[in-house]
């Protein structure tokens, strides 16, 4: 975490409650690096500059971790890429640049099963 701009932080999602997970699961969420504006809206011009420290780890119960980037694209879509390598592995993030990154408010990202799933913020803190 070293050289990064001051304006990163660790921002911390944990499944929502949703039919399958009545409780939310937070065991199931991401850990994400990203610079934030002091509204809580990403930073996309910083973000762009530093498209390579803007991490993103995926966990999951009996899962191994997937870590991949946070990527702004074309129209200001947001998107995790987990291997450049392959476009069929990225996962949409609904809106983030719209967002607001505080605590308790929540995010949609469309996962690796096709479907949206609503994420809890639970952590927003400074590096």
């Amino acid at each position: 975490m070293h050289n990064l701009p001051k304006s990163f932080r660790h921002i911390k999602l944990e499944l929502a409650r949703e039919k399958d997970h009545p409780r939310g699961d937070g065991e199931h969420g991401y850990d994400i690096l990203a610079p934030l504006m002091p509204d809580g809206k990403i930073d996309s011009e910083i973000a762009k500059k530093n498209r390579t420290k803007c991490r993103v780890r995926r966990f999951r119960p009996n899962e191994p971790d997937a870590i991949g980037l946070l990527l702004n694209g074309p129209g200001g879509r947001w998107s995790i890429d987990y291997d450049d390598t392959r476009p069929d592995d990225d996962e949409a993030a609904f809106k983030f640049g719209d967002e607001h990154f505080t605590l308790g408010e929540y995010v949609s990202i469309k996962e690796d099963d096709g479907k949206m799933h609503t994420f809890k913020i639970t952590l927003v803190q400074e590096l």
